[in-house]
């Protein structure tokens, strides 16, 4: 049976500012198969580099899992937190993140997120990770560095 390899899409997510308008933040998500386990999340900043060239990604890594509970119920500790709840009367998956340099808090349409987590499980079913990843051998890797 062939798989999937990986799974893209681009949301517009809200930044939720205190005590002001929330933001749109265009943000590029990323499943591979290979790494079963992992969703990406880039966000668009919008920075420029010395030289006027476009800089302005960060990417942070989520467990597919983490995002795939989070639509409907609260979790994550500490760095990373994700819970549903309504904006507008549009139903949302809210995302905190916190780091050194600081956190933040987007929205992200609900529907949009459990479509792309739809499409994760197409490529890779849940239970099914173990069987595109050789645990023997990224474990031999990793030792062998």
């Amino acid at each position: 049976m062939s798989r999937i390899a990986s799974v893209h899409t681009e949301l517009e997510l809200r930044l939720v500012v205190p005590g002001g308008p929330s933001l749109p933040v265009l943000a590029g998500l990323r499943y591979e198969s290979n790494d079963p386990w992992a969703v990406r999340v880039a966000f668009q900043t919008g920075g420029r580099t010395e030289d006027g060239t476009s800089d302005g990604t960060v990417e942070w890594m989520f467990a597919r899992q983490l995002l795939t509970d989070g639509v409907a119920k609260t979790v994550g500790e500490g760095d990373v937190r994700v819970w549903p709840s309504s904006s507008g009367g549009v139903r949302v998956v809210n995302l905190a993140m916190a780091s050194p340099s600081g956190s933040a808090l987007f929205e992200i349409d609900r529907d949009a997120l459990v479509e792309f987590l739809q499409q994760t499980y197409l490529a890779v079913p849940t239970g099914a990770e173990e069987e595109v990843v050789d645990l023997d051998a990224e474990l031999a890797l990793l030792l062998s560095e």
